[in-house]
C-alpha cells in the first residue's frame, strides 16, 4: 500500500532529523550496508575460516580432539572477522569529541505534532 504525499513527507522529514541529530545511527541504518565491509577484512576471514576448517579436518582424521576444536574454534572466528564493519574499528570516528552538536528538539517537535492532532480530533 503507497504511502500518501502527507505521508511520505513526514517520512523524508524524519529521516533528515534522524540524519541530523545522529549521523553515525542513521548511516548504519541505511539502505547500502555493504559500502563499509572492508574487503580486507573478508579475505582474512575466509582465509581463517578455511584454515580452521582445514585444521578440523585434519583433527577429525588423526582422532585428536583438541585439534578438531581447535580448528572449529579458528573457523568461527575467521567468519567473526570477515563479517566485521569497518565501524567496529573505530574508523568512524575520526571527529572531534569536543566539537559535538547539541542535541536538537527532535522529540519536542514529535510532541507538538501529536499534540495537533489530539486537538484535530477534539
Amino acid at each position: 500500500m503507497p504511502l500518501s504525499e502527507h505521508e511520505q513527507k513526514l517520512l523524508e522529514q524524519l529521516e533528515k532529523q534522524l540524519h541530523e541529530d545522529d549521523p553515525k545511527f542513521a548511516n548504519t541504518m541505511g539502505s547500502d550496508p555493504i559500502r563499509s565491509w572492508s574487503t580486507r577484512h573478508v579475505i582474512i576471514g575466509v582465509l581463517g575460516a578455511i584454515a580452521g576448517i582445514l585444521l578440523l579436518l585434519v583433527g577429525v582424521s588423526m582422532q585428536a580432539i583438541p585439534v578438531g576444536v581447535l580448528g572449529f574454534i579458528v573457523m568461527g572466528a575467521g567468519v567473526y572477522f570477515a563479517t566485521l564493519r569497518g565501524a567496529a574499528f573505530g574508523k568512524a570516528n575520526k571527529g572531534k569529541p569536543g566539537k559535538t552538536k547539541p542535541k536538537s528538539s527532535f522529540m519536542s517537535s514529535l510532541e507538538e505534532r501529536w499534540d495537533e492532532r489530539r486537538r484535530d480530533d477534539n
